[in-house]
């Protein structure tokens, strides 16, 4: 079977785990960032906050499996990180923590973004030439 021309780059940039790695703590801090800040320092209204939630929390469940976490210990992980963090959003003066549809749009987001991999590696794999 003749390979895709793309999957070769697809393969290149999957395999480079460390910068993945890296990308993913620094995802985690400006999370850890964004979400810890108080509220008086926040601008006064986010647009699209869920929308916020689900691309913050797939980009870093994308950048953890890409790392070489398995993916289902990825989804744990993230899904875990975002409930933290919002009830770590209680005792911030300012911050309303512990919203369910914050933490529904993080866990929406890392599941997208595990499944995306999923593919992506199913694609990699038939594809590989004999």
């Amino acid at each position: 079977m003749a390979e895709w021309a793309g999957l070769a780059g697809l393969r290149r940039l999957h395999d480079r785990r460390r910068l993945w790695a890296a990308l993913a703590v620094v995802g985690a801090l400006i999370i850890v960032i964004g979400s810890l800040t108080p509220g008086n320092e926040m601008p006064r209204q986010l647009p699209w906050d869920k929308l916020n939630h689900f691309i913050g929390y797939a980009g870093l469940a994308g950048l953890l499996g890409l790392a070489g976490v398995r993916l289902p210990i990825t989804l744990l992980l993230v899904v875990g990180f975002g409930g933290i963090i919002e009830f770590a959003q209680l005792l911030v003066p300012g911050r309303s923590g512990g919203d369910w549809a914050d933490i529904l749009a993080n866990g929406l987001g890392a599941a997208t973004a595990v499944l995306l991999l999923a593919g992506l590696r199913w694609l990699l794999c038939i594809a590989r030439p004999d």
